[in-house]
């Protein structure tokens, strides 16, 4: 797409971005710094409930609850110690929301499946939850198959579809038809590719480019969404957490490719650059 033709169409660099960074405040506390929600995780997917929840920590974020199914707990309470669990009462899948002033943010939809009990809850969350929410994976094809569900998504909630989910979703995964759809339900739609467009909901869509091939791996989407999420707990507004964390996956993606090589990346490899492009970011500020 041509931003002469569209002229709403707005590139985004790394010098725009830097300047969003805020500096982290060296005599805070972890209650300084937000605590997230991330809602993620079922029966034979609890690794995309560790990747999110992973990417969540790496964000900054101060605390981070994992609300998950009991199946998940042993492995989730080894493989992420620095994250407190909220065991859902199904073992297998998640079914019912848990409310609490104390999270900043709430992430939902990695890993989490599209059993009814798990639509239900993701229902509660939207028409419940005051805090920011973040909408990924498994809660995007839940939308798509109840339609009027998607009128209680509520306002500057973040959905982040990759084409396929957009096209279930919205219909159509081109950016104009999505940036109507943001439009109109006014929200912020994070259409994740090559070249990925954030849709706000006054009609103005940002692109931000990373060619790299390999982030097109299973698990990428939910390190950035465990990462907006932390942004968003953190106090970020929607539309900086949502460029921040495109461009730090994007960025760590691109150190990664740097060091192995694009065949060979793991979702995990993302998160295992995130530091260097931390320091990027600072070093500039």
């Amino acid at each position: 797409m041509n931003c002469a033709m569209n002229p709403q169409i707005k590139d985004i660099d790394t010098q725009f971005v830097q300047g969003l960074l805020r500096k982290r405040d060296d005599t805070g506390h972890k209650g300084s710094f937000g605590h997230a929600l991330m809602v993620c995780g079922s029966y034979g997917m609890a690794g995309a409930a560790m990747l999110t929840a992973e990417a969540c920590l790496r964000s900054g974020v101060g605390k981070l609850t994992l609300h998950t199914p009991s199946c998940n707990r042993e492995i989730l309470q080894t493989s992420v110690p620095e994250a407190i669990l909220h065991i859902d009462e199904n073992e297998r899948f998640v079914e019912k929301a848990t409310h609490n002033n104390e999270y900043a943010a709430i992430g939902i939809g990695p890993g989490i499946g599209t059993e009814p009990g798990t639509g239900e809850a993701l229902l509660d969350y939207l028409r419940c939850a005051h805090q920011p929410i973040v909408v990924d994976a498994d809660g995007l094809n839940l939308l798509a198959r109840n339609v009027e569900w998607q009128r209680e998504i509520p306002a500057d909630a973040i959905l982040t579809p990759h084409p396929g989910e957009a096209l279930r979703l919205v219909g159509s995964a081109q950016p104009e038809d999505v940036s109507a759809y943001a439009t109109s339900h006014k929200i912020y739609v994070v259409l994740k590719g090559y070249q990925t467009h954030i849709c706000t909901p006054t009609g103005e869509i940002m692109r931000l480019a990373f060619r790299n091939s390999g982030l097109s791996t299973a698990g990428s989407g939910d390190v950035l969404t465990g990462l907006v999420t932390g942004l968003l707990a953190q106090g970020y507004a929607p539309i900086n957490a949502a460029l921040l964390g495109v461009w730090l996956h994007g960025t760590a993606g691109a150190y990664a490719r740097e060091a192995m090589d694009a065949h060979t990346m793991l979702a995990r490899d993302i998160i295992r650059f995130l530091p260097q492009a931390f320091k990027k970011l600072e070093s500039k500020n």
